[in-house]
């Protein structure tokens, strides 16, 4: 699956990031009973922070835009905490998608697709996840979007 995932990515147009340091007092995977608990990730776009509030000056395709940086961030969580061996991806179980909205917006589903689809697209029917998608009135550091996700993998401990 790792190599499948790779090529997937590059037909994409895209690429991992490096998978981002703890900002706060945390850790940003813990694997518990065969599940990884991924933190929330803020989306970067060319190494800067994507920031701004959605329907006051961010666009419904700029926070699509951010939220699939938040599902590269998550996919490279999880490939750091797996010593790289995505192909122990066994589901993408929940996703939890908090967008900086302003009190009128209301197109958080929407805003939400742009990781949901990723995962679709990366993992194919392991992908597919349960979700929620929420607005809120600011985020860590300004970010437009922040996702945090559960992950069924196989095998047992982290790499």
């Amino acid at each position: 699956m790792t190599d499948r995932i790779a090529r997937k990515l590059e037909e994409l147009g895209l690429a991992l990031p490096q998978a981002a340091a703890p900002v706060a007092s945390y850790v940003p995977v813990v694997e518990a009973n065969g599940m990884l608990h991924i933190s929330g990730q803020l989306p970067f776009r060319d190494g800067a922070l994507i920031t701004g509030r959605l329907g006051d000056g961010v666009s419904l395709e700029e926070g699509q835009e951010a939220a699939r940086a938040c599902g590269l961030m998550l996919v490279a969580q999880i490939k750091q905490a797996l010593g790289g061996d995505l192909a122990r991806v066994a589901r993408i179980v929940k996703l939890g998608v908090f967008v900086n909205s302003a009190a009128d917006f209301t197109d958080q589903p929407k805003v939400a697709n742009g990781a949901s689809d990723l995962m679709v697209a990366l993992f194919g029917e392991a992908g597919k996840h349960a979700r929620s998608a929420v607005g809120v009135p600011v985020l860590p550091l300004g970010a437009a979007v922040e996702v945090d996700a559960v992950v069924a993998v196989s095998g047992s401990s982290l790499g």
